[in-house]
């Protein structure tokens, strides 16, 4: 099973909201995930994308591949300290 981590469009029509989510490539791309790793708003810009950074990695670990937008979203996530 391939595994992909890619945009899943939600939200209403003409203001999308994405979710990142884990997903076979042979799901269709509004259809099934394995898992949401988290939220993406295009209006608010990258910099306020939220993301389970761990679970990220830990699917990348495993032989995910991000697609080319979820990949400039991971390298722009901000950091945030977990106490």
């Amino acid at each position: 099973m391939a595994v992909v981590i890619r945009l899943r469009q939600e939200g209403a029509k003409g203001r999308p909201v994405f979710r990142i989510v884990a997903a076979d490539q042979r799901f269709p791309k509004e259809g099934r995930f394995l898992e949401i790793l988290g939220t993406y708003d295009p209006q608010k810009g990258i910099k306020s994308a939220t993301l389970k950074l761990d679970r990220v990695n830990a699917w990348i670990a495993q032989g995910a591949k991000p697609s080319d937008t979820v990949a400039s979203i991971i390298k722009h996530a901000p950091v945030t300290a977990t106490a």
